[in-house]
């Protein structure tokens, strides 16, 4: 359980980064953290799950990954987001958001922001030295 939900992202990924940038201007209480830098333990989720999505650990614990972190951050925060979180996580919409999600995910070195980290195989890519 923790005080407020947590974010946990790819630091080195740069259009990860900037995604970020812009969800912590959401009206959300949350804590914002690189994997590399996580007690990932800790949050009840590994690293291999980091290297692969986005995470969300809501106050109770439940971690949420992919579409579905970004659903629960969007629900965590005021109207018209959490609307936006509802719609996202319903049934037909959820299928969609699943497969955006994964491709921007699997193209990320390809798209605006990125480092030469984002272009690395995720087994190659910098890991936490702490």
């Amino acid at each position: 359980m923790t005080e407020r939900p947590v974010l946990v992202y790819d630091g080195d990924c740069g259009f990860c980064t900037r995604s970020v940038r812009l969800a912590v201007r959401l009206p959300v209480r949350m804590r914002v953290q690189p994997w590399q830098e996580a007690d990932l333990a800790q949050l009840g989720t590994t690293e291999e799950r980091a290297r692969h999505e986005v995470l969300w650990i809501d106050r109770s614990g439940h971690v949420s990954g992919g579409a579905a972190a970004v659903a629960e951050l969007l629900k965590a925060a005021r109207a018209p987001w959490s609307v936006l979180g509802r719609i996202a996580s319903a049934p037909l919409v959820r299928n969609l958001a699943d497969f955006t999600y994964r491709w921007v995910a699997d193209n990320r070195h390809r798209l605006p922001g990125t480092t030469p980290a984002c272009q690395l195989p995720p087994d190659q890519r910098p890991r936490s030295t702490g």
